[in-house]
């Protein structure tokens, strides 16, 4: 089983050296981190992995590394100046923040959930709408006015065909009810109904951002978390990261500062279109070709977190790719929407092949592809300019669930044309863009088989490095039973736990009498109650469930409770004895592909034997030696890093020549001459 929870992984990470905290020795910023050794050593594997996949294992591709900064024109012809950003909230009463948009999305949802049998109930709820959007400027009070007219005009013409349901519904007539369905005025009455609903739904979405603290209040909208109806004004949230080009100290907003201005590049892509025509001459490209790069990105999220997932700095590796426009495919070639499908398919096998150790089995195979999938996004989630986006996405551990690792669009011709000048007028007005007068240059691309000169179109595969390290962590990540507990010891662990709910429950009612005398409690009896419920499940399964018990321990519940520190580090000794934690990863993503170990570090032979080997890989991949400790122990800390060999040297070995490797996955022991590790251990490594 990979982890079950995020925070599991994230233990690893900052135990052994993958990630650490930014800046821990002044506290920390928010969602920036650290790669320590082993972490920069994956990112580095994945971004290798990547880049043989993307660009050597392919003709046409090429790779690209583009500034960081560049001209805030950029910026401003892509739309993200004017777009990327969102409304922010905050809630008064628990401080929490959120997009504005999808507490509206939400609230909107749940009331098209309303009983429609309610005629009293419609026109309460939308009234308040009514309310909200005679507070909107115009054009939007006027439309969103216009559109409430029409839902609420549909619903009365409906409403008479509702009370027929109602009736036979009541008396169970199924064949009236049948009959009435299929009639064409109810058809209509539906239709109309829905289409008014479906308008009205879209409407409120999209000016969320004009939703005030009011609009809030008036519409009951609550918050998430607290259920509170009191909040912030909404206010703009700017997700690019600022800076100035130069020394300035104008005050903001003047047209000295905004001449200096620059962004923190929110995408790599930009990098690439802006060096579309450089490439394709420099090396006499033919459409179709792509260019692949991997780079820094910043985006200023509201809500980042779930560990590495969403951060404020990431990596991303991001390929365009260039390809005729569907009015100039000749026969035989491929279309837009078969490209599209082809990258979908080959960045999925991608995503499965480095998820996959070598030791799985087909069982293995199939449970590791269940937790991938590709998700194609429904219309009112694609980007403005996209004509199709399919995700690929990773079940995370915990609540995190499915989250996306990539996505594969269809941006049309939409970004070079964005940039180039002298764009024809019907193409401007299919892209919904104002004529470029700012730039010097029109990225179209003279055809020698169509004869032909046009903007081609892209498909753009983008994936997250950083999400990727997250990924492969919790794919990776596994506990198994290495010996089998006795009965006493497991009887040892729930007399523990007995002891604990004995103790939780006393401080739960404890928390209760206090809240009810109005007192601040200890405890908060609801979480403490949820870590009882996790335990006793935990309990109830061992022994298979034995590599859990430290994860219930974890519970916030837990906290403060005074059994579970007297008892934590027994536990944690015992289990450690009895499991292992070993990372399954694929040998190209391991940071360290190989460890050497003397069995005695006080026989200088033998030291020196095991030295000359760790030398002798170290110059094709990452090779270490230790003799820190003994050679079990030695064992378990190279499973938890992932390092799919061990080699350790032995008095044999000054005999014969030989030495022991061992296998991470199986701990299968094998005896090979020392002249022959260097066939034996690169093909299981260089895969």
């Amino acid at each position: 089983m990979p982890a079950k929870s995020l925070e599991q992984v994230r233990n690893l990470c900052m135990r052994r050296g993958f990630v650490f905290p930014g800046s821990a020795a002044y506290g920390g910023v928010a969602s920036f981190w650290d790669y320590g050794p082993l972490g920069v050593e994956l990112l580095n594997n994945v971004k290798k992995a990547w880049w043989q996949d993307a660009v050597y294992a392919r003709d046409d591709m090429d790779g690209l590394d583009a500034a960081v900064l560049m001209s805030r024109k950029v910026w401003q012809h892509s739309g993200h100046e004017a777009t990327f950003s969102d409304p922010m909230v905050d809630c008064k009463k628990c401080r929490s923040r959120f997009r504005a948009d999808d507490l509206v999305g939400a609230w909107v949802s749940s009331v098209r959930d309303e009983d429609m049998l309610t005629s009293e109930t419609w026109s309460k709820h939308f009234k308040a709408h009514e309310r909200v959007c005679q507070a909107m400027p115009e054009p939007a009070r006027s439309q969103g006015v216009a559109v409430m007219r029409e839902i609420l005009a549909a619903h009365e013409a409906w409403w008479p065909l509702g009370k027929l349901f109602l009736k036979f519904d009541a008396s169970g007539d199924e064949s009236a009810k049948r009959e009435m369905v299929a009639d064409s005025d109810t058809v209509k009455a539906n239709q109309r109904l829905k289409a008014a609903t479906d308008a009205h739904h879209k409407f409120i979405t999209e000016n969320a951002v004009a939703f005030t603290a009011a609009s809030f209040t008036a519409c009951e909208v609550t918050c998430p978390k607290c259920g509170s109806n009191e909040f912030t004004e909404p206010r703009q949230f700017n997700l690019m990261f600022q800076s100035h080009v130069g020394p300035v100290s104008a005050a903001a907003g003047t047209d000295e500062e905004a001449a200096a201005r620059v962004y923190l590049r929110p995408e790599t892509a930009q990098g690439i279109f802006m060096n579309f025509a450089h490439v394709q001459r420099s090396l006499a490209r033919k459409v179709p070709f792509g260019i692949a790069q991997i780079g820094k990105a910043f985006r200023n999220e509201i809500t980042p977190g779930n560990f590495i997932f969403r951060t404020r700095e990431f990596e991303q590796m991001e390929i365009e790719f260039f390809i005729k426009p569907p009015q100039f495919v000749a026969e035989g070639e491929k279309n837009d929407e078969q490209w599209h499908e082809e990258w979908v398919q080959q960045r999925y096998r991608w995503w499965l092949r480095y998820a996959t150790p070598p030791s799985a089995g087909n069982e293995d195979m199939e449970r590791i592809a269940a937790r991938f999938r590709k998700r194609a996004q429904a219309a009112d989630e694609l980007a403005h300019y996209a004509k199709a986006t399919t995700d690929i996405e990773y079940l995370f551990p915990g609540a995190l669930g499915w989250g996306e690792i990539e996505g594969v669009a269809n941006r049309t011709d939409f970004d070079l044309s964005a940039h180039s000048k002298d764009v024809p007028e019907e193409d401007l007005k299919r892209l919904k863009l104002e004529a470029n007068k700012d730039s010097n240059e029109k990225f179209d691309y003279f055809d020698p088989d169509a004869k032909a000169r046009y903007i081609p179109w892209v498909i753009e595969p983008s994936a997250g490095a950083t999400r990727a390290v997250l990924t492969f962590l919790c794919e990776a990540y596994h506990e198994e039973l290495v010996k089998e507990p006795t009965k006493q010891e497991i009887d040892q662990i729930k007399s523990d736990a007995a002891m604990i709910r004995k103790n939780a429950e006393k401080k739960i009612k404890d928390a209760r009498k206090d809240i009810e005398a109005g007192k601040e409690p200890k405890h908060q009896p609801d979480k403490v109650e949820a870590f009882l419920n996790q335990l006793d499940d935990v309990v109830s399964r061992l022994p298979a469930s034995l590599d859990e018990v430290l994860l219930a321990l974890d519970h916030e519940g837990a906290q403060n409770l005074e059994p579970v520190k007297k008892f934590r580090p027994p536990t944690e000794k015992f289990i450690e004895e009895c499991t292992r934690t070993v990372l399954r990863l694929h040998p190209a993503l391991a940071p360290i592909k190989l460890a050497v170990f003397p069995l005695k570090k006080n026989k200088p032979e033998i030291v020196e034997l095991a030295k000359s080997i760790k030398q002798k890989f170290q110059k094709h991949f990452r090779t270490v030696y230790d003799d820190s400790a003994g050679i079990g122990r030695l064992y378990r800390r190279q499973d938890e890093i992932g390092t799919p060999f061990c080699i350790t040297v032995d008095f044999e070995s000054l005999e014969d020549g030989t030495v022991t490797v061992r296998e991470r996955d199986s701990m299968a022991q094998e005896r090979v001459a020392i002249d022959e590790l260097h066939d034996y251990l690169l093909p299981r490594l260089e895969l």
